[in-house]
């Protein structure tokens, strides 16, 4: 049963933010639907729990999904920890990843989703042949260690990112690239952060990020907590603020990521970043080498996942669109490589993203 946990999490200005944890043998996801108005946190304790909250969207941010999915990976392990005691470690391992598919189904589009589940699935793998029992208290540790790598990363492309902002400099955000959206420091958001601490930056202006506002909401009350007093505002007049009020920067995370470098991010994306060309605003993307898949060779290839209608023609329960209306809601765009200035990762950066400097990042 998913309930609300009663926590003494640290809930002091400028503290951290941690969206996504393991507590009372459970993991415990931040719900992200309820900001900016109630910070609550809730507990999943089965799989099945884990994947329809991210279904749900109590926990989103390609990262934060792929460390959500860990945890419940580790309750995967926990729900099917009884058939080893029956001596067949192959069954167990064939219900373990049974149970694994409502997790990798639950969100298409981010690639750190199978990434994280790939990295339980052959830990499980390798522990169950060498001990020949369920490796769940094994699992646990490893998924603890990818929110750490998360916490290491994000803080590593924070710098990264943050020597390429010249002093003065006025920024533009798009969606949620936070640490609500990773283990707790963020990618586009991170690199806001370093930045701003270093004086680099003047403002900071956050599109609203329609239908779910995730620019108002998240991104908006997260700078809020470290400090920074940003202005929100519709995409609509993103085209009128990057001709009007100085922009020098385009800053934004990425949810997969081809190897040639187009890049799959939040709806309104690839308008945002064809208007930072016209108007001479350069373009970062900022993500973990986790978000970049390999195996694409071009954005043509990847998944676009699309919700349900009424988060279009439904604010708050109250409808705002004409009756029988079609809908047509991606959840992503597609940004061509060729409109992306730099990609920020943990091991380095890549100015003017092709497949030859991509794969020699990865090498």
């Amino acid at each position: 049963m998913i309930t609300e946990y009663v926590n003494q999490f640290d809930r002091r200005p400028l503290r951290p933010l941690r969206p996504v944890r393991w507590a009372d043998g459970g993991a415990v996801l931040m719900d992200q639907r309820r900001l900016p108005h109630e910070e609550v946190y809730l507990h999943f304790s089965t799989s099945e729990e884990v994947a329809q909250g991210i279904r749900d969207m109590v926990v989103r941010g390609a990262p934060a999904i792929g460390l959500a999915a860990a945890y419940g990976a580790v309750l995967a392990a926990a729900e099917t920890d009884t058939i080893v005691a029956d001596r067949s470690p192959q069954r167990w391992l064939e219900q373990f990843r049974q149970a694994l598919r409502p997790l990798a189904e639950a969100r298409p589009t981010a690639v750190n989703l199978g990434w994280a589940l790939a990295q339980m699935d052959q830990a499980a793998q390798r522990l169950l042949m060498a001990a020949d029992q369920a490796p769940v208290a094994e699992l646990k540790q490893l998924a603890d260690e990818l929110v750490t790598e998360d916490l290491a990363e994000g803080e590593q492309m924070a710098e990264f990112g943050a020597g390429l902002i010249e002093p003065g400099s006025v920024v533009l955000t798009h969606c949620n690239a936070g640490a609500l959206a990773t283990g707790g420091v963020g990618t586009a958001v991170g690199v806001i952060n370093a930045a701003w601490r270093q004086g680099r930056i003047d403002r900071v202006y956050a599109s609203e990020t329609r239908p779910w506002l995730q620019g108002s909401r998240l991104t908006a009350w997260e700078l809020q907590q470290q400090g920074i007093d940003p202005c929100v505002l519709v995409e609509g007049a993103v085209g009128a603020l990057l001709r009007d009020r100085g922009v020098s920067w385009l800053i934004v995370g990425a949810d997969r990521i081809a190897v040639n470098g187009d890049v799959a991010n939040k709806i309104g994306t690839y308008g945002a970043a064809l208007l930072a060309r016209q108007h001479g605003v350069k373009v970062m993307v900022v993500a973990p080498t986790s978000t970049i898949d390999p195996a694409l060779a071009s954005g043509d290839e990847i998944e676009i996942e699309q919700r349900g209608s009424d988060e279009i023609t439904e604010i708050g329960g109250v409808r705002v669109a004409a009756d029988g209306v079609e809908v047509w809601n991606p959840v992503f765009d597609v940004t061509p490589a060729q409109l992306v200035d730099f990609i920020v990762t943990e091991k380095g950066v890549v100015k003017t993203p092709s497949t030859v400097a991509i794969q020699s990042l990865l090498a």
